[in-house]
């Protein structure tokens, strides 16, 4: 039985990949069930009766020329329709008893049916069945209520309703395997979506760990450096801070390599997030530095939702590691925190001059680059910078907005307001907050 089944499944499958030999095998099929059909007389009596007629050459010819156009059929069906009518109908006046030459009509009624659409198939459906329900009526010499003329009506009416039923169903099965196919594009988009949203994020945090105590480092190494053979102890104390902030830096790389981790792998550290309530101790860092840093935070006792409370600490991080790289020295900042309505505002100020060798520097020291990011400024594609960027990317994504750019009399200024409900499910849009002279 398996072995029957499998035979029947390979030549499914073979004439599905030859359709014009099914055709022609479908030809083949009609024409001798068209030629056994023409030896029964319909009689009178009990039924058809077999052997008592023999069809006429010109009824034979008729019947191979209709079998021939069903070869046809798929390429051109309304041709073919017209075709098998036209041979039926001329059975129907010229022959009596007439061969059964709608036979052919049948199948091409069905196949037109099958391979358009509804309104189509009710007008080549009702026009061949009135014409050859007619012709039969007309010209045959059996009466017109004859159960003969009755079977040409509804043979041809059941072959356009069986290809209107085929083609509905097709459309069907097409319609749902589309959605199929549909949904798991989506799904897969969605996958890849999610994954570089990560990736963006997580390149986000090491820039932000990276570029705050590298700086650091570098600053009190220079310092160490500058002051080892005349001021040992304080080269002492400024290598104590290069060896504080190395190991807060390797602490927050272990964090967010932890995040990677796979299922089954080493348990990540479990560190909190940094956020507000650290903030003390992050401007800290930066007075061991040598900047003065002014903290103004109101209503220190409310908290704030993870996701603000991160990029709130995360901004002033990167806006004060700016501060000291480019400032100047001399430089002093100012940070406040504010909470106003449904939102959080975060200032950074700074009054230094600036560096004239960074790229993009203007006067005053602030960062003269073109609008939005990637101007010609630093942070742009002279510099390479990131730092104004991943802030902008990480307030947007909140659906808050930054601004950043250089005051007037000098310095520069770093301003984002963040809602309080953060809506971390929207997409990013990075272009959407405003801005000149970005530095990283």
């Amino acid at each position: 039985m398996t072995t029957l089944s499998s035979g029947f499944a390979r030549a499914r499958r073979w004439l599905r990949d030859h359709p014009l030999a099914f055709d022609a095998a479908l030809a083949l099929g009609a024409l001798v069930a068209m030629i056994c059909g023409s030896f029964a007389d319909p009689g009178t009596g009990h039924g058809p009766t077999f052997g008592t007629r023999t069809p006429e050459p010109f009824s034979v010819l008729l019947m191979v020329l209709a079998a021939l156009a069903l070869v046809l059929r798929r390429r051109r069906p309304r041709a073919v329709l017209a075709a098998t009518g036209v041979l039926s109908a001329a059975e129907y006046v010229l022959m009596d008893p007439p061969a059964p030459v709608i036979m052919s009509t049948v199948v091409a009624l069905y196949t037109v049916a099958s391979r358009t659409d509804r309104p189509t198939t009710w007008r080549v459906g009702l026009l061949s069945m009135g014409a050859l329900t007619a012709a039969a009526m007309v010209f045959g010499s059996t009466p017109w209520y004859s159960q003969e003329n009755l079977g040409v009506f509804a043979w041809t009416g059941m072959a356009g309703a069986a290809g209107d039923a085929v083609r509905s169903r097709r459309a069907f099965v097409d319609a749902i395997r589309e959605r199929a196919e549909r949904a798991e594009r989506t799904r897969e988009e969605e996958a890849r979506r999610r994954v570089a949203e990560e990736r963006l994020r997580i390149a986000r945090d090491l820039h932000d760990v990276v570029a705050h105590h590298i700086a650091l480092v570098n600053v009190q190494a220079g310092v160490a450096a500058h002051v080892m053979d005349k001021r040992p102890d304080q080269a002492k104390e400024a290598l104590a801070h290069v060896r504080d902030a190395s190991r807060s830096a390797l602490n927050e790389l272990r964090v967010t390599v932890g995040l990677l981790r796979q299922q089954g792998d080493p348990e990540a550290p479990t560190e909190p997030a940094p956020g507000l309530a650290v903030l003390g101790e992050l401007v800290a860092t930066f007075r061991n530095a040598g900047l003065p840093v002014e903290v103004a935070c109101a209503d220190r006792g409310v908290r704030l939702p993870a996701a603000v409370d991160l990029a709130a600490y995360r901004v002033i991080q990167e806006a004060l590691t700016n501060v000291r790289k480019h400032a100047g020295a001399g430089a002093r900042a100012e940070v406040s925190v504010v909470r106003v309505g449904a939102t959080a505002e975060v200032t950074v100020l700074d009054d230094g001059r600036g560096s004239a060798a960074r790229p993009g520097a203007g006067p005053g020291g602030a960062a003269d680059g073109g609008p939005g990011v990637g101007g010609p400024g630093v942070g742009g594609p002279d510099s390479g910078g990131h730092g104004l960027v991943g802030m902008r990317e990480r307030v947007t994504a909140l659906g808050g907005a930054l601004t950043a750019g250089p005051r007037y009399g000098g310095g520069f200024r770093v301003h984002a307001i963040l809602p309080v409900e953060a809506r971390t499910g929207e997409p990013e849009r990075p272009g959407t907050a405003g801005g000149r002279g970005l530095r990283r």
